[in-house]
């Protein structure tokens, strides 16, 4: 099953699950309470904290949320908070993080990238978590649409479109949509 965050990130072929980490884990847990799917693809947009560049396609089966405090030292968790997931399928390029809030701070960017951590979703920490409480492996296939800096709404807003079509193209040639 493909999956996407739905509002302006919505596809044809997905089933939008809501925005951010709250909206998105309560709508998949529904999903897999009534539905449970088999396999779980993710697709959307990303920021990039720098090692990937806009439009480059990034597939991954490794989330985080890891909030911007925790690299100043104001804040820390109890919880784990990197997910490994059991993809077999796609490749896993970088561990993606997500929060409710999007980096635009450079300085701060590059700290994440010292973890290991190349991009960010807002949506796939979650769906992550709650894949691993059924036991459906998950993988999420993201397109870069902006750095995470002071620009990164506006650049969003700027590109989203031409990748949203990048996305479907890249999504064809793996043939996990028709053509």
């Amino acid at each position: 099953m493909i999956v996407c965050a739905g509002r302006n990130e919505t596809f044809p072929f997905a089933t939008p699950l809501g925005v951010g980490l709250i909206e998105s884990a309560m709508n998949f847990t529904q999903l897999c309470l009534f539905n449970k799917p088999d396999y779980i693809v993710f697709v959307g947009s990303a920021g990039s904290y720098g090692d990937h560049n806009i439009f480059d396609i990034v597939e991954s089966s490794s989330a985080a949320n890891i909030e911007l405090s925790f690299f100043t030292d104001d804040s820390y968790t109890p919880l784990d908070n990197v997910i490994k997931t059991n993809n077999k399928t796609l490749r896993d390029d970088t561990i993606v993080n997500s929060s409710n809030y999007i980096t635009t701070s450079e300085v701060l960017s590059k700290e994440f990238k010292q973890y290991g951590i190349g991009i960010e979703n807002m949506e796939f920490f979650s769906l992550c978590q709650v894949a691993k409480e059924f036991e459906i492996p998950v993988a999420g296939i993201f397109i870069v649409t902006n750095y995470t800096n002071k620009n990164a709404h506006e650049d969003f807003k700027k590109n989203h479109q031409e990748a949203m079509y990048k996305l479907i193209d890249y999504l064809k040639e793996k043939k996990l949509i028709q053509k």
